[in-house]
């Protein structure tokens, strides 16, 4: 509804905020406190913040962030695993059922950030500011974590790496990041939020106009 447009509902707000509260203490128990330096985790809580201060940054930070690797996270689900091999997790009967059910908050992950971005702007900070809290997490990943369960990759692309110093491959891995994820989608989201900006800014000014 144009009128709406500008602002996060609350009935997008008060559910989205139930279901982190679900969610997070859920994933504590059943993946410990390490799991919340997921991009994807990380993402859940930036995005929680984006829609209650309304702010285009977040909104835009979370979109850089996790367009591509959410994209490649429901191809894999929706063939089976068999694509890029994210998601073996969801189909192990291991995993306890209820934690994979937690999980399918991906599916709605490339869009919940685009649609945000399409109500408040593309803020094209996004892709710096992006980059450096990627890399931050990724240098906390390494001094926090297990190896062995290897989030976001930060020990090796598929088991921990003995090729170079860890350092080394923690540099060009936050580089990777920055320059082949966070790139390409700032790229995108600004020529096509871009062309949006006139018509925003056209309903702003009539807004405003109708109320003074």
């Amino acid at each position: 509804m144009a009128g709406q447009r500008g602002h996060i509902p609350l009935a997008v707000k008060v559910p989205y905020t139930l279901f982190l509260c679900a969610l997070v203490p859920t994933y504590w128990r059943g993946h410990g406190a390490a799991n919340f330096l997921w991009f994807c985790d990380i993402a859940l809580i930036t995005l929680l913040l984006a829609m209650w201060l309304e702010s285009a940054l977040l909104a835009s930070m979370t979109a850089v962030g996790v367009l591509w690797t959410s994209i490649g996270w429901n191809l894999d689900f929706f063939t089976g695993a068999t694509l890029l091999g994210m998601v073996g997790y969801m189909f192990d009967p291991a995993v306890p059922l209820h934690l994979r059910a937690m999980s399918l908050f991906h599916v709605a992950l490339p869009v919940l950030p685009l649609w945000m971005v399409h109500r408040l702007g593309y803020d094209r900070r996004a892709f710096a500011a992006q980059s450096v809290l990627m890399a931050l997490v990724l240098l906390a990943t390494y001094l926090l974590s297990d190896p062995a369960v290897n989030i976001n990759w930060t020990f090796g692309l598929d088991r921990p790496q003995d090729v170079m110093h860890p350092l080394v491959y923690l540099l060009l891995l936050a580089l990777g990041v920055a320059l082949l994820i966070c790139l390409p989608a700032h790229l995108l989201l600004q020529l096509v939020f871009d062309r949006e900006a006139p018509a925003q800014e056209g309903w702003r000014e009539h807004s405003w106009n109708k109320e003074n």
